[in-house]
């Protein structure tokens, strides 16, 4: 089959990727470093989203390689980075879907054992079916150089085998595209959930002084909600243009504008997880705050913390609210 021409990746390009792969490792370090220093945090949702981190830190370390690399032929080490991201891109993919899942059968269904039960089963999809996946596209010889027609840099699928489409749709396309269709959906229904609920409590609920704190953090919530997919779609609908493109034999693939977003769009999963929830989330923010200020040797106060933290009448709304739930609440 003769050569395909390569879709030139420029230097800067490369090292604006780069830097986007080194926020996402971070990131993903930062949420599950968390999970682990501060046991009182720790909530099955948030369990899930270690997961879904180790995913993205996985994912972030093998583009971080492909993209320095750059690779020009399916040799050892472009099979290996493909056989990496590919596992890893594609359970991302399933924790996603599974957390929004989770969320949506303890908020709306109101269903926690069925939630709790369900977890194994995420374990199972979620590293199971993409190592399946991996090994058997390794196995077949379709991961290798892919011209950076449907990559920006690092080796994926090869776009010399015959059936390279349906590969492609096994090893990510048709999980991405049943994501871009179940999280909004998801988290839709949630959202509306919780605005009936709210509707439904202010008509019994008098007006006091703490009704304007609890808006706040009813605004957050649902602003979270509608953030949530759109972050999603904005950071991988690029890969999808792309590959739309490939397929169209489009020669507008190439357009340096467009492999930009695709590159940093596949890279910056994991630092908008952390940015989400972690920074975003002000019982996490709180901590690591008062962790640099520590490592600084400022003067702080800890009694406020630990007041909150040892008053049993604030943990359970919070840890109901906040920490079971973080994706939908800030505190």
């Amino acid at each position: 089959m003769p050569n395909v021409p390569q879709t030139e990746v420029y230097m800067y390009e490369k090292i604006i990727i780069f830097i986007s792969c080194c926020f996402s490792f971070l990131g993903s370090a930062l949420i599950i470093g968390t999970h682990f220093w501060w046991p009182d945090l720790r909530t099955k949702a948030r369990q899930l989203l270690v997961y879904l981190s180790v995913a993205d830190l996985l994912s972030a370390l093998s583009y971080s390689y492909g993209v320095l690399r750059d690779f020009q032929s399916s040799s050892w080490d472009c099979v290996l980075q493909g056989a990496v991201s590919t596992f890893a891109n594609t359970s991302s993919f399933f924790w996603t879907v599974a957390i929004a899942v989770y969320l949506y059968l303890i908020i709306v269904r109101s269903e926690q054992t069925l939630a709790d039960s369900l977890v194994v089963w995420f374990h199972a999809v979620s590293w199971f079916v993409p190592l399946v996946i991996t090994v058997a596209a390794v196995s077949l010889e379709k991961i290798g150089y892919d011209a950076s027609d449907v990559s920006v840099g690092w080796c994926w699928v090869s776009i010399q085998a015959e059936d390279h489409v349906l590969w492609m749709l096994l090893t990510g396309k048709i999980w991405e595209f049943i994501a871009y269709i179940t999280l909004p959906i998801l988290y839709i229904l949630i959202k509306k959930h919780i605005n009936r609920a709210h509707e439904a409590l202010s008509e019994y609920r008098p007006i006091l002084a703490s009704s304007s704190s609890h808006h706040t953090r009813s605004s957050i919530a649902d602003r979270k909600l509608t953030i949530i997919p759109i972050i999603f779609i904005l950071l991988r609908i690029w890969s999808t243009v792309r590959f739309i493109l490939t397929l169209c034999n489009s020669p507008a693939v190439q357009n340096g504008l467009l492999v930009m977003l695709h590159g940093v769009g596949n890279t910056f999963q994991g630092a908008a997880n952390c940015i989400m929830f972690v920074l975003c989330t002000q019982v996490v923010r709180s901590r690591l705050v008062s962790c640099l200020c520590s490592c600084f040797k400022y003067e702080i106060d800890p009694t406020p913390r630990k007041a909150r933290v040892n008053n049993p009448e604030e943990v359970g709304p919070l840890r109901n609210a906040e920490l079971t739930l973080p994706y939908v609440t800030e505190e």
